[in-house]
């Protein structure tokens, strides 16, 4: 009886609540935006209360059957008297955020493999083995020798190649039975990427044009939360497996991988100063490569900070200014990660197309690389489309999402 009488007094409090909003003249909460949030968080907090203290009044037996069909002493004689469930918990409140991080510190190491760390690795391995290196004796030598025997205790590179088709869709390696390439993994990712950096610029833009910039036209929260929604649900059913332990592992060889790398006989012996120079040395000299370790290396940085924020309830929140705030924290992250993926001809910005098609995909975008030549056109001719495919992914790898590790 006690949780019925405070389930009616919340009642009262938000119906109170409204009243009060009623009376406030519509110019009072014109000129002063934060009073209307105010109100708003003060009854949509008294009405989530409302729910949950319904929700925790114990049934009756027949779980209100008998009031419904009108039988037996507690019959119903109003249909608004009869019990109504408050419905069942929401779904996208479900999220596992250590799978979640386990899939940004992936993503990370998926990069580092992409500019050619580890192949970095192997090729001074091999050059050891054959003394064509002065490396002998030193701190490098003796931590590549360790390297090289805890081998057999990790996983392989082909282990790594279907970890990363697995959860981003990147590459054509077989997959073992069962598994399916993440095909969506890009777009979904580009394109909350790209919402998030399209919300920052309309609020900077609407900040410095108009004296007053709270009109929500200007920065959709609702096309933003959808967009990652979509991406985290996607994440959701590809980060199971053995994928949170394999990326421990990873990240722990990544940074053996650095230490033999930035050695101080290591670095003698290529003439340079830190370790992201021996890597580049070792790709432009012994694998003649175009080197892309800055646009990558920032890649790997903000597309891991984005997929953590995602891992968050962050996305969740109602509230214009929480999650303004919220936002901000992987608002240049986005705006990084968009630049350095145009740069490669992996991504574009998308300033229309604010929804991406549930059920369809997509029609193919011009693939923008500095590496290669404008097209020629005759007059009146539009501009060629390159359709980039990739085994496994089809048309849904858009603007470069078809990539593969370098073995």
């Amino acid at each position: 009886m006690a949780k019925e009488q405070e389930y009616q007094e919340l009642l009262d409090r938000i119906a109170a609540l409204r009243d009060r909003a009623t009376d406030l003249h519509a110019a009072d909460l014109i000129t002063n935006p934060q009073l209307a949030d105010a109100l708003m968080k003060n009854i949509d907090d008294l009405y989530s209360a409302a729910v949950k203290q319904d929700s925790l009044l114990p049934p009756p037996a027949d779980k209100g059957l008998s009031e419904l069909v009108g039988i037996g002493a507690n019959a119903a004689d109003k249909f608004g008297k009869t019990r109504i469930p408050q419905g069942v918990e929401p779904y996208d409140e479900q999220v596992t955020s250590e799978r979640m991080i386990g899939v940004g510190d992936l993503y990370y190491l998926y990069q580092h493999e992409r500019i050619g760390v580890f192949r970095v690795i192997r090729k001074l391995k091999q050059l050891f083995h054959a003394g064509a290196v002065r490396l002998s004796s030193g701190p490098g030598a003796f931590r590549l020798y360790q390297y090289d025997r805890r081998d057999v205790l990790r996983y392989t590179l082909a282990d790594r190649v279907a970890a990363y088709r697995r959860a981003f869709g990147y590459g054509g390696v077989m997959l073992p039975q069962g598994s399916s390439p993440n095909a969506d993994f890009h777009r979904l990712f580009g394109h909350f990427v790209n919402q998030v950096a399209l919300f920052w610029r309309d609020k900077r833009v609407s900040d410095v044009m108009r004296e007053r910039a709270y009109d929500p036209s200007f920065g959709s929260i609702a096309i933003v939360r959808r967009a990652g929604l979509d991406l985290r649900n996607n994440l959701k059913f590809t980060s199971f497996g053995h994928l949170n332990v394999m990326r421990v592992e990873v990240m722990q060889l990544l940074e053996e991988a650095f230490k033999i790398l930035g050695a101080d006989d290591v670095k003698n012996l290529f003439g340079v100063d830190n370790a992201w120079d021996v890597v580049e040395e070792v790709l432009v000299r012994y694998f003649n490569e175009r080197l892309v370790t800055s646009p990558r290396q920032r890649m790997a940085v903000a597309g891991r900070e984005v997929l953590r924020w995602l891992a968050q309830p962050h996305i969740m929140k109602m509230q214009r200014g929480p999650f303004e705030g919220l936002l901000l924290e992987i608002a240049e992250y986005a705006e990084e990660w968009l630049t350095s993926a145009q740069s490669l001809g992996l991504s574009e910005r998308t300033p229309t197309n604010r929804v991406l098609p549930f059920d369809s995909l997509p029609q193919e975008a011009p693939r923008t690389s500095t590496a290669s030549a404008p097209r020629r056109r005759g007059p009146g001719r539009a501009p060629g489309r390159v359709v980039t495919r990739g085994r496994g992914g089809g048309a849904a790898r858009r603007n470069g999402a078809a990539e593969s590790v370098v073995h």
